[in-house]
């Protein structure tokens, strides 16, 4: 179990389309991000269907910190099950159908219907959760694929993938379904190209199974030309309890692997704070701004192509100058930028700027409030696929080669177990002071404590 290669039995690299088919994962999964927790569906979730931004947006805090308290619990546990028996193909098709249900079922979230409201956080919840535990057995496969060295570039590719896949799947939601009801017009000006109720929201609310649709068919590459593991880890006669057993000895002697440890906190803390800058930059603009189905898809294609670049310029980055100093670039460079968020409002920047609100009927992102904000969100983007990509490179070149899907189950968990921290703390902050601004800024707090932490940690291995 210790070689790098795609093959352990004997010993070849991995095909050209082996590699291509792990990368495809990330451009498969992505919409789920980008569609659905960003930019269309969680202004969708709080503006419309809930009704009500501020309630909305609490609402979402509390089922981003649920679906990932459920992931920081079980995913540690799945991963040393999936070493122990040496398979993590199965595991990514039981979660891959899951995560198709889920984005299906979002269909239901219709306007003035909150009778459905626990359904729709029922299938929002599986979906996510979903996606997030197959991302854990694919993450494992990358030591099998290309050797140490290359592992940064490996990352980086699948992210920028990812990120292109999330600007396509929005280019074609935002561009050719999802209409504004009054205008009756898409993005790009053009009517829906399906036979969809603009007024009933039928195209926001088709974004689910479109998402699930895009990843059914572009999961299997994966399925067809990456290879699994091959004979399993154990002959225990029970996987399950072998599993659990490895991963009781590995938290009991978690000491030993003490940069890993570190690591491991200081990402607690800053997944949970770019996570939350995610979930409610969209939703943010859209209240504030007043951003129409428009100008959000705009935004979200500005945002996703930041990240493709800076996701690939990032793993590129990650071989050359190791992943911690990446990771401590990113992030230092990610408090900046959500500051500036923070500090713009509709009619100021730089908290005692003031500037004019956008008139009437004027252009996308025709003001100076709505440019600065921008700015500072291209900036987010740009970091945020390096930061992601280092982070798991890092654990990759780190990680006993035969505890791998173990110790990406506690990468899980560390990117989740205070997952629910952040949105929470969002969530409450903005019931209890009635500023959607005082609860974003909670995330500040969450991509400093990262930063600090990083800067004491160790370099992984890059050979």
């Amino acid at each position: 179990m210790s070689r790098t290669t795609a093959d352990p039995d004997s010993g070849r690299p991995a095909s050209p389309r082996a590699i291509a088919g792990w990368v495809l994962f990330d451009w498969a999964a992505q919409p789920a991000y980008t569609l659905i927790l960003t930019f269309l569906f969680a202004p969708y979730f709080a503006n419309v269907f809930v009704g009500d931004a501020v309630r909305g947006q609490a609402y979402w805090g509390y089922m981003t910190a649920a679906t990932g308290l459920i992931v920081a619990l079980t995913g540690p546990v799945l991963g040393a099950i999936a070493d122990a028996t040496g398979r993590r193909k199965p595991w990514i098709a039981l979660f891959s159908i899951g995560l198709i249900v889920g984005l299906a079922g979002l269909w239901l979230a219709q306007p003035g219907v909150e009778s459905r409201l626990g359904l729709v956080i029922g299938f929002f919840m599986l979906a996510i959760v979903s996606v997030e535990f197959a991302t854990i057995f694919t993450n494992a496969m990358m030591p099998g694929l290309v050797p140490p060295a290359r592992l940064g570039r490996l990352s980086g590719t699948g992210w920028a993938v990812g990120y292109a896949g999330g600007l396509a799947s929005l280019v074609v939601a935002a561009g050719f379904i999802v209409a504004d009801p009054e205008t009756g017009r898409t993005m790009l000006g053009l009517k829906s190209y399906l036979p969809l109720d603009d007024f009933a929201y039928e195209g926001d609310r088709a974004i689910g199974p479109f998402s699930a649709l895009w990843y059914a068919l572009f999961v299997l590459p994966l399925f067809a030309f990456t290879p699994d593991a091959g004979a399993p880890a154990c002959s225990a006669a029970s996987p399950v309890t072998e599993g659990l057993r490895q991963l009781a000895e590995t938290i009991r002697y978690l000491r030993r692997y003490k940069g890993i440890m570190r690591f491991l906190v200081a990402r607690m803390l800053y997944v949970d704070g770019l996570g939350a800058i995610f979930a409610f930059g969209g939703l943010y603009a859209s209240s504030v701004f007043g951003w129409t189905t428009i100008e959000l898809g705009l935004f979200g294609i500005l945002l996703t192509i930041a990240g493709a670049a800076g996701a690939f310029a990032g793993g590129w980055l990650d071989d050359s100058l190791g992943s911690r100093q990446v990771i401590i670039i990113s992030l230092a460079g990610l408090l900046v930028a959500a500051l500036g968020i923070v500090s713009v409002s509709r009619g100021s920047v730089f908290f005692v700027v003031n500037v004019e609100p956008a008139a009437p009927g004027a252009t996308p992102f025709a003001s100076a409030g709505e440019q600065v904000y921008l700015a500072f969100a291209l900036v987010v983007g740009a970091l945020g696929g390096p930061l992601q990509s280092a982070s798991r490179t890092y654990l990759a070149r780190s990680a006993p080669p035969h505890m791998m899907t173990e110790f990406f189950g506690l990468f899980a968990f560390s990117g989740k177990i205070t997952a629910f921290a952040a949105p929470l703390l969002v969530g409450l902050v903005t019931a209890a002071s009635g500023s959607q601004r005082a609860g974003i800024a909670v995330i500040l707090l969450f991509l400093g404590g990262g930063l600090a932490l990083m800067l004491g940690a160790e370099e992984a291995r890059r050979n």
